[in-house]
């Protein structure tokens, strides 16, 4: 089975492009042979039901499926052209470079202040305790939470609301200014009103970094990205507009999937 790709989509450069990329767990296919461009220009959303091998592929795009033992990963992955399996990549600047958003807020347990510094101080981002506040700031801004947390810095970040938590892994994640931030489901364990905060700062990262979220909710996905790729049972089954995926899709499983026949 061939992904149906859209054909009005514009040409626009690849930030990240997989190429036949299938995914195994032992001996369990759990991708087969996806091929899909990752632009800074657009968020992409990933749906599907669950199981539909949508978070293994996300996770195969900064190799986080290399820490599982029974996973290998079969196909070609390139961040700017180069292939972030070559022996010559570091894995853990890869994943500077290509951030990552889990589904359940994961502060580390350390000041709100450490959970940004963290990354800049190992990277060697900022030299000196004023660049770090500088970058501390600017992370907590983008991320819509520092006039809420600024007089509390040296509080512990987990003593933060679920929402405000997510955003200060999204801030951890910027601060070591990557160019791909990958989001596996951000807002489930959050509520209506911490959700709307998450899509507005969405929203406004989009264009600076290349974005791509998982979401089991299609109204998240046509309300953050411009770019859908919908999976079902390993395979990614099309790829378009967002707008086309949602009101036009071409394979009769997308229109299923939409309407809610299976799910």
């Amino acid at each position: 089975m061939v992904t149906k790709v859209h054909e009005n989509l514009e040409n626009v450069e690849a930030k990240m492009s997989a190429r036949d990329v299938s995914v195994f767990y032992g001996d369990k296919k759990a991708i087969d042979n996806v091929s899909i461009d990752i632009p800074t220009e657009y968020v992409t959303a990933f749906i599907g039901p669950s199981g539909c091998g949508k978070s293994t592929f996300l996770r195969s795009l900064n190799r986080m499926n290399d820490t599982i033992p029974s996973a290998r990963v079969e196909g070609q992955i390139m961040l700017d052209g180069e292939d972030i399996h070559s022996p010559n990549l570091d894995v853990v600047q890869l994943r500077a470079r290509v951030g990552m958003v889990f589904q359940k807020p994961n502060p580390f347990p350390k000041s709100i202040y450490e959970n940004i510094a963290y990354g800049p101080k190992i990277h060697g981002l900022a030299e000196g305790k004023d660049e770090l506040d500088a970058v501390v700031e600017k992370s907590l801004r983008r991320a819509g939470l520092w006039e809420e947390v600024k007089d509390r810095l040296q509080d512990s970040g987990t003593a933060l609301s679920g929402g405000q938590q997510q955003r200060l892994c999204i801030a951890r994640a910027i601060a070591v200014d990557p160019e791909v931030i990958l989001m596996d489901e951000p807002c489930s364990a959050l509520d209506p009103i911490a959700t709307a905060k998450i899509e507005e700062l969405i929203d406004e990262l989009n264009g600076r970094y290349a974005i791509v979220i998982v979401t089991h909710s299609m109204q998240q996905a046509a309300r953050v990205s411009q770019r859908t790729a919908f999976f079902h049972l390993g395979k990614m089954v099309e790829y378009g507009r967002t707008s086309d995926i949602f009101t036009n899709p071409i394979e009769q499983r997308t229109q299923d999937y939409i309407t809610g026949r299976y799910g």
